[in-house]
């Protein structure tokens, strides 16, 4: 008897949605270490902290998806782009990481909607709720490097920015233990 009830076109949404979250954990972790290298170790925590964050949202996608009597599927993952140049390019880099990921998380709830797959709807509603946070944290960055004086910051506002990145919370949720009001 087949126990799936994902249609074959939101199974392969959702473990392409699966693969990019691990794609972003990749993105993440390899901006960590360059900022590492350049004696951020602030940001690079950040950074790291994030892409645990991205991994456990790949868990989530996987666990949903075995849950409907799925079969994710495992691709290989893109290389990291480049490092950036500048702090400014690896935050806009972060931003435009986390657009990019909104739209996808908006195409699969637009897929579930088209299928009357409410149960799908209902899961995608998480993540539409956690990319408004994530949008939002990676404005934030944004902002405060500016605040800071952008590329031409002095080393002692980079060294406080570094120092409050590093005081952020560390408080990665495992993907299991996450509801809607504790995403």
């Amino acid at each position: 008897m087949n126990t799936n009830r994902l249609s074959a076109n939101m199974e392969k949404a959702l473990s392409d949605q699966m693969n990019k979250e691990i794609h972003a954990s990749h993105v993440f972790l390899s901006y960590g270490i360059w900022a590492d290298d350049k004696g951020y170790q602030g940001i690079a925590n950040f950074l790291y902290r994030h892409a645990q964050e991205e991994r456990n949202h790949s868990i989530k996608f996987m666990e949903y998806i075995l849950n409907r009597g799925g079969k994710p599927k495992v691709e290989a993952i893109p290389a990291p782009p480049a490092d950036p140049e500048s702090l400014t390019a690896c935050f806009d880099g972060v931003f435009k990481h986390e657009v990019d990921n909104t739209t996808a998380i908006y195409r699969i709830v637009d897929l579930s909607m088209e299928e009357k797959d409410w149960a799908t709807w209902n899961f995608m509603q998480w993540f539409v709720q956690e990319q408004i946070e994530e949008e939002t944290l990676a404005q934030n960055l944004i902002d405060k490097l500016k605040i800071a004086g952008g590329d031409r910051a002095t080393d002692e506002s980079l060294f406080t920015l570094d120092k409050t990145l590093q005081e952020a919370p560390n408080d990665v949720p495992l993907a299991q233990d996450a509801t809607g009001d504790n995403p």
